[in-house]
């Protein structure tokens, strides 16, 4: 009988340690940087290839595009393991209409520097970077940003108020209990999926809290909504696993107004911009106009 209970509780030891070190070892990999050289500006943009510093300890490398007096200008935000290339379609309309734009490199991504991604922790303090960076280049224009799934979780995060004339969201996590969970949920699929992935999303969140510097309670995206000073637009896909309807809907009812939501059928995670171009045209670039273009 004790050598039957004592087996039990081996194994029972085993597969927690076993559980642990594979959860640990999925935060690694995912929170591993997804550095990448970029390659020369496109020559169909008048491009200035420009660095600054931020306080989250990195060189953040971008491309800046002068725009016209008067008509307002754009920080461009692309999402986790992407880099400043996501955001290059939005700057080209952008441009074309006489913003200023600015595409960076969050920290650990693309060309800018960083030893591991954190989910909008320190990726925050490259938001509030960016935008002083684009303030100081374009100090006449008002700014609006436009942040996609990581990138809308760094302008949220950032320290204290971005300071900014409009703000677009697009499929941003409300918690990062729930992006884990949803992407946990996500791979395994049913009925597995829904069983584990909340628990392991929590076992996430205690493990990973030491390596990222962040506990999941500095990973809320959702507790800031009500704190942004300025009209927004918040945007999911009807068919996003990654940030639900749901959850975009919950992000959207906790900001002040001026707000807007718009629910893409069919668009899945970061879609927005790739599923209906015209649509997103007149959407979003008319949202920023009519709030940034000086009469």
């Amino acid at each position: 009988m004790f050598s039957w209970f004592r087996r039990i509780a081996i194994l029972t030891v085993v597969g927690i340690v076993g559980l642990c070190a594979a959860v640990i070892g999925a935060g690694l990999w995912l929170s591993a940087p997804a550095q990448t050289a970029i390659g020369a500006p496109p020559p169909d943009l008048n491009v200035e290839v420009v660095e600054f510093p931020s306080a989250s300890g990195a060189t953040i490398r971008g491309w800046f595009i002068a725009g016209q007096p008067g008509h307002g200008a754009v920080v461009l935000m692309h999402g986790v393991r992407a880099n400043r290339l996501a955001m290059l379609r939005r700057a080209r309309l952008l441009s074309a209409q006489g913003f200023a734009v600015l595409l960076f490199d969050l920290q650990a991504h693309g060309e800018s520097t960083g030893a591991r991604i954190t989910f909008g922790h320190l990726e925050g303090r490259d938001a509030a970077a960016a935008v002083a960076f684009m303030r100081q280049r374009a100090p006449s224009e008002r700014i609006g940003v436009i942040g996609s799934s990581l990138g809308g979780a760094a302008a949220l995060l950032a320290p204290g108020d971005l300071h900014v004339d409009a703000m677009v969201l697009e499929s941003v996590y409300p918690d990062i209990g729930s992006a884990t969970a949803n992407r946990i949920n996500a791979v395994l699929g049913a009925p597995l999926g829904p069983l584990v992935s909340k628990p392991i999303a929590r076992l996430f969140e205690l493990l990973m809290a030491p390596i990222l510097g962040a506990s999941s309670s500095d990973l809320r995206p959702i507790d800031r909504m009500a704190d942004i000073n300025a009209p927004v637009l918040v945007i999911g896909g009807m068919s996003d696993t990654s940030t639900t309807p749901e959850e975009t809907t919950a992000m959207f009812s906790r900001a002040q107004p001026p707000k807007y939501i718009w629910l893409i059928q069919g668009a899945g995670h970061v879609d927005a911009e790739q599923y209906g171009l015209e649509a997103y045209h007149a959407r979003v670039f008319g949202f920023l106009s009519e709030r940034l273009r000086r009469q």
